[in-house]
């Protein structure tokens, strides 16, 4: 029994047919033997037939159709054309080798081709791939190379179907710099606390914010020169007029140690810096937010920007996120306690980084856990429905968060929730509705357009001929004239036809007789110029 052999290569398709594998006897041993050298596997298997791919484009449709196991018309008219003809009511002599057992399949269902798949004919198929630039005579040395590279490029990037818009690596990298920022604020605006608490140590507690420490530091600078005329430009930073006053009065009777200008000025650079990283901050958390509502909306209007961020970046991504499951998603971050507690056989933790969402805060301390499993269920159906949904919208996202409203007046007051099944019935005929809108504000601004375009050459039209010159309205008049004569000729054409009546036949018959005149006239001319010609 002949044993043919598929071989789908980055430039074309290729049909091989296997010799002596009596002698082998279908050993893979012997098979993986023979591959390395190509004088021993040439005898085994000769190329039959080589049809290289129409462009580029063309192979990365027949690479796409291969990977799903489907057979596309070029192959299958390669096949039918190359291969021996299968009858109808016996047993082919012959077996086709393929790598994909599912394209084997389809390929069997559809021509009734008997396709085979396995060790045997794998190693075959590597030896095959091995040596394949040397079976085809016209390929150079590096266009095989090159065609390989092209396709896997090609091939992977519409696999992966990239989507700048929806990069979870900037939400990962937004929160942990929040993360450091907020640590670093803290600790720097402590070291200005402390360093200008030597000069005015009534300031502090006044004064408890670190930010507006810093502006009211940078503001002050010396204690000595605070008056009444400080005040308006204190209350506008701190709000309050009577937290200036107060400030003004403490620092006439303060009783810190006067500093030198140089060390002021110091104090004055590091609390602007410290100013500074604050703004910035704050311009990284709006950042994080536009991001997220991109991103992860749904998760984001259900348990808060922030937390949905930890929580992407905890899990390494949201597709990482989408895949764990609620029980998983209730314990991120809380890896150390379930670890000791599953080594002590103790308590394992009820949450991780749930617990910074407002929900378990709200809920009674012997409620805490079941909130935490609850709010987990609901964070990964949001993750989910972010990571896998064409279009991102918060509709799913606000009934999960009503959804989780309604437990906690449960575990509160005893009032019933409602079913998860009509909740997201609604949610989705509300996302229905949404899209319907959508489809019919596009057609009405299409239409707009077009009508604006219409005035616009409506406008232009008179305006042209107001700015056009002497010479365009005499060229116009003139044509206007013309077709007036033209119709004055026609009306008196059919008046002369009404009027005559009968004698048509003999206006017809002195139109034959000239017409008969030409062409006797034309014929003698004709025989003139052949005899001079002559």
């Amino acid at each position: 029994m002949a044993l043919y052999l598929l071989f789908e290569s980055s430039s074309g398709y290729a049909l091989f047919q296997a010799h002596g594998l009596d002698e082998i006897g279908q050993n893979t041993e012997a098979v993986r033997n023979s591959v390395s050298d190509l004088n021993r596997f040439g005898k085994v298997v000769q190329l039959t037939a080589f049809q290289p791919f129409e462009s580029a484009l063309d192979g990365l449709n027949q690479c796409n159709s291969v990977s799903e196991g489907l057979m596309t018309d070029e192959l299958r008219s390669f096949l039918e054309l190359n291969l021996p003809k299968v009858k109808e009511g016996k047993k082919p002599k012959f077996s086709l080798g393929v790598a994909e057992p599912k394209l084997g399949s389809h390929i069997s269902e559809t021509t009734k081709i008997p396709c085979q798949s396995g060790e045997f004919v794998l190693e075959l198929l590597r030896g095959v791939r091995l040596h394949f630039d040397k079976f085809i005579k016209d390929l150079k040395s590096g266009d095989l190379e090159k065609a390989q590279l092209g396709l896997a490029h090609s091939y992977s990037r519409a696999k992966v179907k990239f989507n700048v818009n929806r990069v979870d690596n900037m939400v990962i990298q937004a929160i942990f710099l929040l993360d450091t920022l907020d640590k670093d604020i803290n600790s720097f605006s402590m070291r200005v606390r402390e360093w200008y608490s030597w000069h005015f140590p009534e300031l502090v507690k006044i004064v408890n914010d670190n930010y507006l420490y810093s502006r009211v530091a940078k503001l002050i600078e010396d204690k000595s020169k605070l008056s009444e005329e400080h005040v308006p430009a204190l209350t506008e930073i701190l709000g309050d007029e009577d937290k200036a006053k107060e400030i003004v009065e403490a620092g006439k009777a303060s009783m810190g140690q006067d500093l030198t200008p140089v060390d002021l000025i110091n104090v004055q650079l590091f609390a602007q810096r410290v100013m500074d990283l604050a703004e910035y901050r704050k311009n990284l958390y709006d950042y994080l937010v536009t991001k997220m509502n991109d991103i992860a909306p749904n998760l984001a209007s259900l348990i808060g920007e922030v937390v949905g961020a930890r929580l992407i970046s905890h899990a390494g991504s949201l597709t990482n996120l989408a895949k764990c499951p609620s029980s998983t998603l209730q314990i991120l971050g809380a890896e150390k306690a379930l670890f000791r507690a599953l080594k002590t056989r103790g308590n394992t933790p009820k949450y991780g980084l749930i617990f910074h969402s407002s929900f378990i805060g709200r809920a009674s301390a012997k409620n805490k856990g079941r909130m935490a499993r609850y709010l987990a269920n609901k964070c990964s159906i949001a993750s989910r429905i972010d990571c896998f949904a064409e279009r991102g919208s918060t509709v799913f996202g606000e009934k999960l968060r009503e959804q989780v409203e309604e437990r906690l007046e449960f575990y509160d007051k005893g009032v019933a929730p409602r079913k998860n099944i009509d909740v997201m019935k609604s949610a989705i005929e509300s996302t229905q509705r949404k899209d319907t809108e959508m489809e019919e504000v596009q057609p009405d601004e299409t239409s707009a357009k077009k009508s604006k375009k219409k005035k616009s050459k409506t406008d232009d039209a008179p305006a042209a001929a107001t700015n056009g010159d002497a010479p365009e309205e005499s060229k116009s008049e003139k044509k206007k004239k013309k077709k007036e004569k033209r119709k004055m000729e026609e009306e008196m054409d059919h008046e002369e036809e009404k009027t005559n009546g009968g004698n048509e036949d003999d206006g017809t018959a002195k139109k034959k007789k000239k017409k008969s005149k030409d062409e006797a006239a034309t014929d003698e001319t004709k025989k003139k110029k052949k005899k001079t010609q002559e």
